[in-house]
């Protein structure tokens, strides 16, 4: 209930504000203002995440999309460290896929590396914000990261949540740290991450990135039979 009042809340009175970050990027980056990417929910269910594009759709002379550091323009850093990208997962609260406070939504690519313990975080729903990014966000490594996840859904308390939410509100918007990896346009995908630290072979790499996409082709399928 929380969930819904909030979100609803937001919508409403930031309504003006949605107008005219889509605008912005409707001029700025093109079409489409929306960045919709598959996230594994609660239960490990794929829904669609949505937000405020950040990037533009530039591609080399062979048609592939350039790297993450060409495409990310100063207005969409600027949405990015303020998490104003983020807004839209608002309508992901309302609709039940989300909560305000909750482990991140990772790719459905992240998931595929997590071990059974690991992935337990998906036990409940993901959060526009949690414990993870209040102490350190994409400055600390995975491994990191993911115990906080582990940490916060043993124990899921009101106060904490509010706790959470007010420091969101600090580091996102006034300290802004924490967004990006040292030296990177943007965070570094799990998988990426272990293989490049040789924590896992080319071999098993592959094999789950395969295996994600397979994950994304079914429920696509799931979602369009009648």
């Amino acid at each position: 209930m929380f969930d819904i009042l909030c979100s609803l809340f937001v919508i409403i009175i930031f309504c003006w504000l949605y107008v005219i970050i889509a605008a912005m990027v409707r001029i700025k980056l093109g079409s489409p203002v929306l960045f919709q990417q598959p996230r594994p929910g609660k239960d490990e269910k794929i829904f669609k995440m949505y937000k405020f594009r950040t990037m533009t759709d530039e591609k080399d002379a062979y048609g592939n999309l350039l790297p993450d550091e060409a495409r990310l323009t100063e207005f969409g850093k600027t949405l990015r460290n303020t998490s104003m990208d983020e807004l839209p997962e608002a309508f992901n609260i309302l609709k039940g896929e989300m909560s305000f406070i909750g482990p991140r939504p990772l790719l459905v690519r992240d998931m595929v590396f997590m071990t059974d313990k690991q992935r337990q975080r998906h036990n409940v729903r993901p959060g526009l914000s949690g414990l993870a990014q209040v102490n350190g966000r994409n400055a600390i490594d995975w491994e990191r990261k993911l115990d906080y996840d582990l940490e916060y859904i043993k124990d899921i308390t009101f106060l904490g949540d509010m706790k959470i939410i007010l420091q969101t509100l600090s580091k996102a918007l006034i300290k802004q740290e924490g967004i990006t990896e040292e030296g990177m346009a943007t965070a570094e995908d799990y998988g990426d991450y272990l293989l490049n630290r040789g924590k896992i072979g080319k071999d098993k790499y592959e094999s789950k990135q395969i295996e994600a996409k397979i994950l994304i082709l079914n429920n696509v399928v799931l979602r369009n039979t009648p």
